[in-house]
Parts: structure tokens; sequence; C-alpha cells
């Protein structure tokens, strides 16, 4: 499991709030990111990663924990799952809160990064009514930390290292597989490539940065 060691960890985290600072790109302050004393049972429940949005396991998700969601302020709930765990992994709760249901293998070689942008405009639709949304796989620790993690680093003008460590000071055991970690580096330059070329701006050529996720894709299955 890569982690980073704890002065890594202090360094990081004191760099959040000025990494953009001076940038051309105007950025919302990044929250703070203060340290938790971490224990191995919080892995069962979420953890509020930065205002508006959480992550947890499945579990965190169950009927016996919807008093937890409507205390936490939950509004909107993205579902991640294999579609070998759809019977179990599954909307606990339709009818009371907005779910986006996410069919991922957590693979290395599996296409997040294709993801992002709906994940992206889920939770800002949410944030935007004045709710909150929790992301959840099945362990909270791999393909739902891979989501929030893009999330984070493009409302928050952050590289993926400074993301991650801002996620993991919430929630210690985030770890996103090999493959995701590659594709949430690549995407830095996509979501900086989008701010500075306007859509319809023809010159504007951002399929380099995914030809070269889908070449590392294809050579990550070949050596598997």
């Amino acid at each position: 499991m890569t982690m980073i060691t704890d002065d890594e960890s202090v360094d990081e985290i004191e760099e959040l709030e000025s990494f953009n600072h001076g940038s051309r790109f105007q950025f919302p302050d990044v929250p703070s990111a203060g340290m938790i004393e971490w224990s191995y049972d919080m892995r069962r429940s979420m953890q509020e990663i930065v205002p508006g949005l959480f992550l947890g396991p499945y579990s965190a998700a169950m009927p016996s924990k919807l008093e937890t969601l409507l205390v936490n302020g939950i509004t909107h709930i993205i579902c991640v799952r294999a579609t070998m765990e759809a019977k179990i992994v599954r909307p606990k709760f339709p009818d009371r809160f907005r779910y986006l249901v996410l069919d991922i293998s957590d693979c290395p070689t599996e296409n997040i990064i294709q993801h992002f942008s709906t994940v992206r405009n889920f939770i800002n639709e949410s944030l935007e009514s004045g709710g909150k949304t929790l992301i959840h796989g099945n362990a909270g620790i791999s393909r739902s930390a891979a989501l929030a993690i893009a999330f984070v680093m493009e409302k928050y003008g952050l590289s993926y290292k400074k993301a991650y460590a801002l996620l993991q000071a919430k929630r210690f055991c985030v770890n996103p597989n090999e493959g995701f970690s590659q594709q949430l580096m690549a995407y830095e330059s996509i979501y900086l490539a989008n701010l500075t070329c306007p859509r319809s701006n023809s010159e504007c050529n951002l399929k380099r940065p995914f030809d070269d996720i889908d070449r590392t894709l294809e050579a990550m299955d070949t050596e598997s």
C-alpha cells in the first residue's frame, strides 16, 4: 500500500493552502487538511474530505446508517461497483437520495478517467443546491478515492500528490491502484488544458493526453 511518510505528509499539508497562490487561474482556497487521529475501525465509516464531499465504504450507505447520512446532510450518493458486485453494492435509499451509479472495476487497466467529468458535474450540482455528496465503493479505498481525488484536484487546482495528501489526512486508508494513480497524474495537465482552451476553440487539441493514457493502460494490460 502506497503511503506518504509522516514528514512528507506534514510538508504536503502545509503547502496545500499556498499551492495555487499566484496562479493565473482562480481556484477556491484549499480547506484546512488538519490531520485526524486515525484508527482501523474508521475504515468502516465515512469522512468529510472537503466541505460537502464525503468518502467512505459501502457500509456507510447501508440501511443501518440512514440516520448518520441524514444527520450529516447527505443528499447525493455516488455508488461505485464492478458489474459482479451489482447485486450487493447498490442504492439502498432511491426514494431519499439522488444516486449516480458507476460500473468500475478495481483493476489497474480500467479507464477511470472517463468518469471524472460526470462525477464533477454530479457533485457540483449537489453543492449548488446546498447538498452534500457521499462517494462510496466497496471499501472506500481505491475506486471511490480516485474519483474524490480527481474532483479535489480540479476544484482546488491541486496536483495529484497534493490532492492525495489532503485525502489521506482525512481518510488514511485511501490507496488508488497503480493504473488509477497514473491516470490521476495525467489528469492534471488535462484539466488545466480545459481551463486554457475554450471548448469552441478548434485549435485546442486535448486528445494527446488521453492517447498517452490509452497507451499506458494497453502496456499494463500486456504486462499482466
